[in-house]
This record gives C-alpha cells, sequence and structure tokens, in this order.
C-alpha cells in the first residue's frame, strides 16, 4: 500500500481557450502545482463546472498522438474525446508528463522501431530493458487533492489507473470507458492492451488479429 502523498498547492491558475482541429472550442482553466512527488510540469485542466464527483482523466502526455497526429496510438483522439466529455459534465483533465508509458519521447520511438519487427508494445520496452509500464500517479493524487477532488468518476480503460488512485486514498466511484479509436496502424497495439493489461476495449472492434503478438 503506497504511503499518502504529501500535499502539494496550486501554483497559478490561467484562464485558456482551446480550439481543436475539428473546429471544436472550449474554455478551460490551467492549474500549476507546486510540491508535485516526482518534480515534473503536469498539469490539470479544469473544464466546465465540475461538482461534488466530478469526470476526471488521467492523459499521459504523447506528442506524437496529441501533437502530430500519429495513427499508431490513440492518445489525440481519447484527448479530444475528453476534453469534450468533461467539458459537458464538469471536471478535470490531468495532462501528465509521462511520455511512453513513463519511458520517454526516445525511448518510445526506439520501442516503435522493434514493433515494426513484431514485438508487442509491451514486449518492446521489456526488449530495450524498460518496464511495460513505469507510470506512477502520485502525483495526480496529489494534484486532485489539492484542488479538493477527493471522490471521482474515472473516464479509462486502463483498471491500473483505478487502483492506483485508491491504493493513494482517492476515491474512484466508478470508471467510464472511454470511446474507440482504430486506425490501420493501431489496431494490434490497441489489442496488446487489452490481452495484457486488462484494457476495457471490445476485442470485436479491433479486428481479427490473433495471439499477443501486436504493436
Amino acid at each position: 500500500m503506497p504511503d499518502t502523498p504529501a500535499a502539494a498547492t496550486p501554483r497559478a491558475r490561467v484562464r485558456v481557450p482551446l480550439h481543436f482541429p475539428d473546429g471544436y472550442v472550449v474554455d478551460a482553466e490551467l492549474v500549476t502545482f507546486h510540491g508535485l512527488a516526482d518534480g515534473q510540469e503536469h498539469l490539470a485542466v479544469v473544464l466546465g463546472d465540475p461538482g461534488p464527483v466530478p469526470l476526471v482523466r488521467l492523459h499521459s502526455e504523447c506528442l506524437t498522438g496529441d501533437v502530430f497526429g500519429s495513427a499508431r496510438c490513440d492518445c489525440g483522439p481519447q484527448l479530444r474525446e475528453a476534453v469534450e466529455r468533461i467539458a459537458e459534465r464538469g471536471g478535470v483533465l490531468l495532462y501528465l508528463r509521462q511520455e511512453g508509458r513513463g519511458i520517454g519521447l526516445y525511448n518510445k520511438l526506439d520501442a516503435y522501431a522493434l514493433q515494426d519487427q513484431g514485438l508487442d508494445t509491451y514486449e518492446a520496452n521489456a526488449a530495450l530493458g524498460l518496464p511495460e509500464d513505469a507510470r506512477d500517479y502520485t502525483a495526480a493524487a496529489q494534484m486532485l487533492a489539492a484542488l479538493g477532488v477527493t471522490e471521482l468518476d474515472l473516464l479509462s480503460n486502463n483498471p491500473d489507473k483505478a487502483g492506483q488512485l485508491r491504493a493513494l486514498g482517492t476515491t474512484v466511484r466508478d470508471r467510464v470507458p472511454t470511446g474507440v479509436f482504430t486506425t490501420a496502424h493501431n489496431v494490434r497495439y490497441l489489442r496488446a492492451k487489452v490481452l495484457q493489461t486488462q484494457h476495457t476495449l471490445p476485442l470485436g472492434e479491433l479486428g481479427g488479429l490473433t495471439g499477443l503478438n501486436a504493436g
């Protein structure tokens, strides 16, 4: 059981209008923090009017997907969907600086090269001597506490996110699945997430691939 994370405090708050390539526009409050456990510049995006049990997403930074629109993952579409769904209900998106499930951008691209040789996304990390998933959500729990969020519904297909938050003292009332965003380039990657880390994605919508050698 992880220790209760140390307190963090809001550092600054600023209103920013967000404008997505498909034309969706929404106002957000961006919040920075003092005292985060890992020393990274994580960001809270407060959307809509959060109630007592807000909708929250922990979104790990993905430069290739979020910025460049890479079709090798579903990160960009998940980010776009999450912003709109959270704005409609009221809640918070935590944008966490955890590129490549915590291994960094260069290592992620090295793992892509190994995936091109047939390894799945988790096997590629292991072949590089790296964790399959190095993410730790202590800073996320600190950010939520600093915002006064003690109970939430989590917008995620990943059971590990809910498990870590609960272990850190945050009450996760419900885990709400995201949409399924498949491309010809990411279906093997998504299938690997279902088969290896029990993401709640419907296998029937992920094509007819078999086995664990998914990208």
